[in-house]
């Protein structure tokens, strides 16, 4: 079994979610006259899997006893990731009605043969990140109408990263967050059936991460990430070391207040494997560890870190060596959400007083 990165571009060094056929992700954002938050959707239109693993201290979610293993719901198709604080869950709204326009959700079965008022009842997880008062306005955060637009904006091909959606009001470590991707393929031998030998399996892992985690993404002595998943970056010079150490370690910037120490990380890792709740769970747990790697502190008590899972089922893992196949998943779950943590960072860019790592260390990035 091996694993491999995908092909890397400008614009996405570390590939996409949408790598993973079937997920489609949209942002929707707001910024200036107060404003500086939006929303992230994640689309499986097809269904998949849904799974989950809450570590954070100081978390802020929706539907994630729905999707726990030992309860009712098998499949699910979206995940809202917002600004707002426990506001921004209003945004999920806005993608439950977008589902049940075009009938996605859980089926509610007729009684006594009539026809039930509603058809479905689509099952939206999510998740916020504190982001209030950011834009100015501790009063404009996402609603309903924000969790519809970024479903209406939803795209395989989606090249808007960094500094919008649900990564709009991000913080990361004193620097502008935002939302980062990345994906990896991993190549599977196919098992033996009686006398006849499997074709590989290439099963896809993606990841999405919305960076506004109290600690850092950047190590403050090297002025580089804490986990560069492979890219081939420059050092900065020390004097762009030195703005970047003042500002990994300023004071509060005016207007932020309490916000200042109240944080998140949140995202979703996917994959095309044909996975069950528990499995898909364990893979969310595991890309907990790329998040620690890649984010310095994590999982504090003024963190609400959350990671979804979800199983698209493209790609049924032989019953022969399944372990060592979900092994590799789990191994490339980790991988990939690390590099989606950094690319968050990468990509963000400066909209409002904090400034993004790529104005204050432009020598960093290679032309």
């Amino acid at each position: 079994m091996t694993s491999t990165r995908r092909s890397p571009t400008d614009q996405l060094p570390f590939g996409s979610i949408t790598d993973v056929a079937g997920i489609n992700v949209g942002h929707f954002q707001r910024t200036g006259r107060g404003w500086q938050t939006g929303t992230t959707v994640v689309i499986a239109a097809g269904g998949a899997t849904p799974g989950v693993d809450v570590r954070g201290g100081g978390p802020g979610t929706r539907e994630t006893d729905a999707i726990d293993p030992q309860n009712l719901v098998q499949e699910i198709h979206g995940i809202c990731l917002t600004g707002g604080s426990a506001f921004g869950l209003a945004a999920s709204y806005g993608l439950m009605s977008w589902l049940e326009e075009r009938s996605l959700g859980f089926p509610i079965g007729s009684g006594a043969g009539i026809p039930p008022v509603v058809p479905v009842v689509p099952v939206v997880p999510g998740a916020v990140i504190f982001d209030l008062g950011r834009g100015g306005n501790g009063a404009n955060r996402p609603d309903a109408d924000f969790g519809s637009k970024a479903a209406h904006n939803a795209r395989s091909a989606q090249t808007k990263w960094g500094s919008v959606g649900a990564g709009t009001g991000a913080k990361a470590g004193g620097l502008q967050g935002g939302v980062g991707t990345a994906s990896t393929t991993v190549r599977i031998p196919g098992q033996p059936s009686g006398a006849v030998t499997g074709t590989d399996i290439e099963v896809t892992i993606g990841a999405l991460a919305v960076a506004n985690p109290n600690g850092s993404v950047i190590d403050p002595v090297s002025g580089l990430p804490w986990e560069p998943s492979g890219l081939r970056l420059r050092r900065p010079p020390a004097d762009e070391r030195r703005v970047l150490a003042a500002a990994l370690a300023g004071p509060a910037v005016p207007g932020f207040g309490v916000s200042e120490s109240l944080n998140t990380t949140i995202g979703v890792v996917a994959t095309s494997a044909r996975l069950n709740k528990a499995e898909t769970s364990k893979m969310a747990s595991v890309a907990h560890d790329g998040m620690a790697r890649a984010v310095r502190p994590a999982h504090s008590m003024t963190d609400g870190d959350t990671v979804f899972g979800l199983a698209t089922g493209a790609h049924p893992l032989p019953a022969q060596a399944r372990h060592q196949a979900l092994n590799l998943i789990l191994a490339a779950a980790a991988d990939t959400f690390a590099a989606a943590c950094t690319h968050a960072v990468l990509a963000a860019t400066t909209i409002g007083p904090l400034a993004a790592y790529r104005d204050l260390c432009p020598s960093v990035y290679r032309s």
